[in-house]
């Protein structure tokens, strides 16, 4: 038997890809080798609290009325209305340790932008051209295939396509403490400011601020088993415990898959939730690889490594006088200065979500549920971790997550913690294959979100291989995998269109 398409991984794009080809009554297999195939979107137990295994809001859903991208997608998977969610009213909160102070600013660009006001007198001008900008990127990034519509309808995205944030951000005569306020998020797009493209931290924060972020009620669990489910119900095929051992190609050309158990399946059409280092390094013999896939796979830095500490607490969040569904925790407000602090192995720096915060359900009445996330800008971790102190730096690494989160709120949850489970690079890494535990690949001037997507389709170096997920052209983003898994999809069907042709 030939299948159309055969997905390796059930991450947010792999799901996605399989659903929306099944849906388009195309015949999918999809495998994975673990016994769900949610990926990094899976979640655990422990005693009487259940945990994602990666946390971060959605965004890009969107209202009813005015649907984002994924919310678009989601509709068109026919799931939108099977995931419930809950709309969070703040975008973050930021704590800098050093200075002892915390700034919290609220969803809707105009309230953003009172919020930023009142913290940074005299910064409303320029904030009100950074997110007319941000909406201009955000319209413009769909059509990068009509450069005569780019040039018309949107000159000023052309001219910062190829600036920073920070560079950007100085031209519009920012004060410097709202820049470092606004910029917020580098944690998540693992770049301090002056490295960040401007276009992909502006479609961030647009999406966040704009159509605000979203938490599913069920955890994110339940997007991957609604997408999971809906696949299956409309006769996609799965094989779970089913690693894939070889990718086979012919001419350059896809042609099928070998398991560990030796079983071929024939396709002309792979989509790989995994990272290229695996494909191109592993599963794809090497004389068949072509040199630039090679060269382009081994000219990307490797993203960061993270550690995440998943705590049980006995006590609610209201008892614990906790207001915030998100913390960034830095010692300081300068992301330069930061990001080289967090090559360091203990560097203090983390990301805290209080899921009952925005969801009464994340956890039994009276207790609440906490996750705490730190990165680590280099690969010191693997030269560091050895078979005899993994169990204490794992041990270590949540002591100082949690010492850090209780000077950051003032709030003793030491005390509270019924379960508690740690996850490193090397859990990560266990689970996704990634290389070293990574999170996606580094990003940098000429080789970030807006290059690589327009680049994509001439980095397909084999006929019928796909990318999607955190290493794919849309970075590692939760709300951008599911982005990556659909424009696979559309990739296929435009290539079959072709071939009809």
């Amino acid at each position: 038997m030939k299948y159309d398409a055969i997905v390796i991984g059930g991450g947010g794009g792999g799901l996605v890809s399989s659903l929306a080809l099944q849906k388009k009554g195309k015949n999918v297999l999809l495998l994975d080798k673990g016994h769900l195939p949610f990926g990094k979107q899976s979640a655990f137990c422990r005693g009487r609290f259940s945990f994602d295994c990666y946390f971060q809001e959605l965004w890009e859903i969107g209202s009813k009325d005015n649907l984002g991208y994924l919310g678009k997608i989601f509709k068109d998977l026919d799931v939108l209305d099977d995931i419930k969610m809950q709309s969070m009213d703040e975008v973050f909160n930021v704590v800098s340790l050093d200075d002892n102070e915390s700034f919290s600013f609220p969803t809707g660009v105009d309230n953003f932008i009172l919020k930023m006001e009142e913290y940074v007198p005299n910064s409303r001008r320029s904030m009100e051209e950074f997110f007319s900008l941000c909406k201009e990127v955000s319209e413009a990034i769909v059509h990068l295939d009509d450069v005569n519509l780019l040039k018309e309808k949107y000159g000023r995205f052309i001219k910062v396509s190829d600036l920073s944030l920070l560079a950007v951000l100085k031209k519009l005569h920012m004060p410097s403490k709202a820049i470092s306020l606004l910029g917020t998020y580098w944690f998540y797009l693992h770049s301090p400011i002056d490295k960040i493209s401007f276009v992909e931290y502006a479609l961030v924060i647009y999406g966040y601020v704009n159509s605000k972020p979203f938490v599913p009620l069920l955890g994110m669990y339940d997007v991957s088993l609604t997408l999971f489910e809906k696949f299956t119900s409309l006769g996609g095929s799965f094989k779970l415990f089913t690693e894939v051992s070889e990718i086979l190609t012919e001419n350059n050309k896809i042609i099928g898959v070998k398991t560990l158990d030796g079983k071929k399946y024939l396709t002309d059409n792979v989509i790989c939730d995994l990272s290229p280092n695996l494909v191109y390094g592993k599963l794809i013999n090497s004389s068949c690889v072509p040199s630039k896939a090679k060269s382009l796979t081994n000219s990307r830095i490797l993203g960061p490594r993270m550690v995440c500490v998943y705590l049980g607490l006995n006590k609610s969040a209201s008892q614990l006088g906790l207001k915030h569904a998100s913390y960034f925790i830095y010692h300081t407000l300068n992301s330069k200065k930061e990001f080289e602090r967090m090559k360091r192995l203990k560097n203090d720096n983390l990301v805290a979500n209080v899921l009952n915060v925005v969801n009464d359900e994340a956890s039994d009445k009276g207790t609440c549920v906490i996750c705490l996330q730190s990165l680590i800008f280099s690969n010191v971790f693997s030269k560091t971790v050895t078979m005899d102190n993994y169990f204490d730096l794992k041990e270590a690494f949540a002591d100082n997550m949690i010492s850090v989160f209780e000077q950051a709120t003032s709030c003793d949850i030491r005390s509270c913690i019924e379960e508690i489970e740690i996850a490193t690079p090397l859990t990560f890494c266990r689970y996704t294959n990634n290389a070293d535990g990574s999170m996606g690949y580094m990003t940098s001037k000429c080789d970030n979100l807006l290059p690589r997507l327009m680049n994509r389709k001439n980095e397909n170096y084999i006929d019928g291989l796909y990318f999607t997920g955190d290493y794919s052209a849309m970075t590692a983003f939760t709300s951008w995998n599911y982005l990556s898994g659909y424009d696979a999809y559309l990739s296929i069907m435009e290539k079959e269109d072709n071939d009809e042709r």
